[in-house]
């Protein structure tokens, strides 16, 4: 212990002192004789684990390095970052397992298809997932992946003889790769010959957005679940290959900690977790602990950490019949650093995550039998109690939105989940669900605890305090009705055709001559992109404000406000081009595209009314840097850029003094993007604004604006509520209660209900106005005093998922979720809540994008409050 902390000579706050990486008799297991002919990672790296932080284009090197020179072990490349960087899976077993690989994971699928009797397990492997570094300044886990695959291809004796035999060893060595690339980066180039442990000293303080994140600044260790990023998608189409029965999370946390592994507080354990997870769960860490032991290091369980949320690498398994584990090790952000503990070494943290690898994978061969009969149990269990649900099936689908519709079942399909056609038609109350349009999953399929997860919508906890979110149920994250079927009116009949494949379908092409006019409705979810398509190429295009009917070549039908309308007329030298451009955003954005030959309409306005109004061709710049939340940004960044594929300039906010304002059209800010915004900026800000520029704030950044940019509203009540609750007496509370009472007064994580006014520009898309929200923190905005502004509102009963206090409830309840207020020529947009968090939640995309596109069409309809 004294030399794992001390490493060399003696420390005092701030000194600098000379360390580098230990030998690997440091890390090894004594008595165990290694095979030369298995590279070392000195061998290959040019120096000793834990002198430097490794980049992921080593540690691929090295991967790829023993592959070639072990017969234990297979590499393969499952996917490809945002960057283009390679997602490694190694497989490590003995010979005689990587011989007959395929019939494992034929019979460790077969433990999950609920079969009532156990299958044969005699001779049937353990599947262990070791998963290093989700979080790319959290680098000690992908530093420990050295040593595992190591210590896996080349240690001799029985053993490794009989870990092998008795277990698949799945090593995942960088579950990040762009974001331990950029850390490693930030770490290395800090470093000096003289190592220093101050903890402000530059190597430990990274700069924004720092490597705990992806390329677009997503926190990929939430995006088990909700897949939306290639590195998630490429790691669960192998999870459900291979089915394992234990998955390492390896993490770090703040430099003086200790190391953390489960089980998680016992409270707060998802409610779809059997008990016996919990109980194989702390069979394994009592290897964790007796490890831990023998090395002197400083552990603890049972705190801080939670397995509620079914979308982190540590719960995720455990709504599959496996074992998740979170290790938690305190990081030293660098090469070293000072803390309340002692001097704090970058090998010591890569040695507790190596020491734990080796007592996971014990543990999962010792307790085998016990694992794999769990799985099974899992599954049949799960249709047993499938079979007993009062909720036999989910309906979902949007007749009008293809596009959100299909993006929910891709993401269905990711998980095994069984999804189906509607059979037949279903009516809840004025919504009709048409065959052929609405998808059908049944609960009772294997995967129907997963099922229920994401599709309940549970309001009632065991435990009020959370360690993420209390919510996440699809289909309200995708803005879909979702209604369920009863046992008593079941039939199976409801199942039509199971969906294998879950892509998105061509829209319907218009015929490439004869037409005069061209239109789609804005209702499909890629409409934006469609529309940005055809004013990157130059098309003039216009927006209906009201709506009309029109005879079109494939008969006479109505088009709702916000229908995209091109008229060959105005085209002038483009002319040409628009039938290819119809074909192509037919094609791969989905949009139902309809030819019209003339201006005049049976209904409403015709086609040259002023009442079509022209969009805005977004230039728009996203404000990042300094106090920015990367994860509100990349957020954002990654609508704009990666699905909608529209460019967005990243500027920093100490830089925005010196922006063109000319070559903007909006500026976007979200929480923490305002601290820098100020004097001159602000002046310039303001003027852009009266000038024509839209601002688009969200959450934080939104009450910014409210103060900043626009004349304060009268609040009377509001203050006078302040008022009466100064006066209230207060009372005593235990000192023990505080953490549990600051939980339980957040909002954490939880889905709220607006009415949205659909006939708002803002609105413009939406077949109706019910549009849940999700909503964190307890921020709220009185309703604007221009009667027109408030486009979207809470209702009185507003919690439709997720935990939320009473008292916060009625805080919530009827107040503004988005306002858009003229200021001049332009506009200030204020959405209260996030409106792509975690880049699942499309549902309230469309509120941002028509901001961005149709802001130009937005009124004036107060003169109190705008300045004109």
């Amino acid at each position: 212990m004294r030399r794992a902390w001390l490493a060399t000579g003696v420390l005092m706050l701030g000194w600098a002192v000379s360390v580098r990486g230990e030998d690997l008799a440091y890390y090894l297991p004594e008595g165990v004789q290694y095979d030369a002919a298995i590279p070392k990672p000195e061998a290959v790296l040019g120096w000793t684990v834990g002198e430097w932080h490794v980049r992921h284009d080593q540690l691929v090197e090295y991967m790829r390095a023993v592959a070639a020179a072990s017969d234990r072990v297979q590499i393969e490349e499952i996917g490809r970052t945002h960057e283009e960087r390679p997602l490694l899976l190694l497989t490590i077993s003995s010979p005689s397992n990587l011989g007959r690989l395929e019939d494992i994971q034929r019979r460790h699928r077969a433990l999950c298809n609920g079969s009532r009797g156990l299958p044969p397990i005699e001779d049937l492997p353990v599947v262990t997932w070791m998963g290093y570094s989700v979080h790319g300044n959290e680098s000690s886990g992908s530093n420990a992946a050295l040593l595992a695959v190591y210590h896996l291809a080349a240690a001799e004796g029985p053993e490794i003889e009989s870990l092998l035999s008795g277990s698949v060893i799945l090593v995942d060595p960088s579950l990040n790769p762009d974001g331990l690339s950029r850390f490693a980066q930030w770490a290395n180039m800090h470093k000096g010959k003289q190592l220093v442990g101050n903890p402000a000293s530059r190597e430990h303080t990274e700069g924004w957005p720092a490597g705990r994140t992806n390329h677009y600044w997503f926190d990929l260790n939430r995006d088990w679940l909700l897949l939306q990023h290639p590195e998630s998608r490429a790691r669960v189409k192998q999870f459900h290959r291979w089915r394992p029965n234990v998955l390492t999370d390896h993490h770090e946390m703040g430099s003086g900690s200790t190391f953390f592994f489960q089980p998680g507080i016992p409270s707060r354990k998802n409610p779809n977790t059997p008990l016996k997870n919990v109980e194989l769960t702390e069979k394994i860490g009592a290897y964790h602990a007796e490890i831990l032991d023998q090395n002197g290091s400083l552990y603890y369980s049972e705190e801080s950490f939670d397995d509620f949320y079914y979308g982190k690498g540590s719960t995720y398994p455990d709504v599959h019949g496996a074992v998740g584990i979170l290790f938690e090790q305190a990081s030293s952000r660098g090469h070293l650093q000072d803390t309340k503990n002692g001097p704090l070494t970058f090998p010591f943290t890569i040695k507790n995550q190596f020491l734990t690898t080796l007592s996971t994978l014990r543990a999962a061969r010792d307790l085998r039998a016990d694992l794999l009969s769990y799985q099974h149990e899992f599954y049949r269990t799960a249709l047993e109690e499938a079979t007993n649900d009062a909720t036999q099936a989910y309906v979902f689908g949007e007749a009008s939105d293809r596009g959100r519709t299909q993006r929910l079942v891709q993401l269905l399909l990711g998980h095994d989940i069984q999804v189906h056609r509607l059979g037949q038609r279903l009516t809840r109350g004025e919504r009709v669900f048409e065959p052929g349009v609405a998808y059908i999953v049944p609960a009772k399929q294997p995967q129907y605890r997963l099922v229920k997860s994401v599709f309940e919508r549970r309001t009632s906890f065991e435990d009020d305090a959370f360690y993420d979110v209390s919510a996440w149920t699809l289909p309200l994250a995708f803005g879909l009705p979702s209604p369920t079927i009863l046992a008593s009116e079941y039939r199976s009949s409801f199942l039509g055709e199971r969906i294998l494949d879950g892509s998105l379908p061509e829209g319907r092409r218009p015929p490439s001559e004869g037409a005069n006019f061209y239109a789609f409705e804005w209702s499909e979810y890629f409409a934006p992109r469609a529309l940005h398509r055809l004013m990157a190429a130059g098309l003039e295009v216009r927006a209906a404000t009201e709506p009309f009917e029109c005879d079109t070549d494939g008969g006479r039908r109505p088009f709702d406000r916000g229908a995209i309308i091109v008229a060959m007329g105005i085209q002038r030298e483009k002319a040409a081009q628009v039938p290819a451009l119809m074909d192509e955003i037919a094609r791969r954005d989905g949009v139902d595209v309809y030819g019209i030959r003339s201006g005049l309409t049976p209904v409403g306005i015709d086609l040259g009314s002023p009442s079509l109004g022209e969009p805005a061709h977004p230039k728009p710049v996203l404000v990042v840097g300094g106090g920015t939340s990367p994860y509100a940004a990349g957020e954002l960044w990654h609508l704009l850029d990666e699905r909608f594929e529209m460019p967005v300039a990243l500027v920093e906010s100490n830089r925005l003094g010196r922006l063109d304002w000319s070559e903007v059209t909006h500026l976007i800010l979200v929480s923490g993007s305002t601290g820098e915004i100020g004097g001159g900026v602000l002046d310039d800000l303001k003027a852009w604004v009266r000038g024509g520029g839209t601002v688009i704030a969200t959450q934080g950044a939104g009450d910014w604006a409210g103060r900043e940019l626009l004349p304060p509203a009268s609040d009377s009540e509001k203050e006078k509520k302040k008022d009466e609750e100064e006066k209230k007496p207060q009372e005593r509370i235990p000192y023990a209660e505080y953490r549990a009472n600051q939980a339980k007064n957040l909002v954490s994580g939880a889905i709220f209900e607006t009415r949205i006014d659909t006939t708002h520009p803002l609105g413009y898309g939406y077949p109706y106005d019910w549009l849940p929200v999700f909503r964190r923190g307890t921020s709220t905005w009185e309703i604007s005093d221009d009667p027109y502004a408030t486009v979207a509102q809470y209702v009185e009963t507003p919690l439709l998922a997720g935990y939320c206090s009473a008292e916060n409830q009625k805080e919530i309840a009827g107040k503004a979720a988005v306002i858009a207020r003229r200021l001049g020529r332009g506009v200030v947009v204020q959405i209260a809540d996030d409106p792509n968090f975690r880049a699942f939640w499309y549902g309230p995309n469309r509120v941002f994008l028509n901001a961005l596109f149709f802001s130009p069409l937005i009124r004036s309809t107060s003169d109190t409050r705008t300045g004109e």
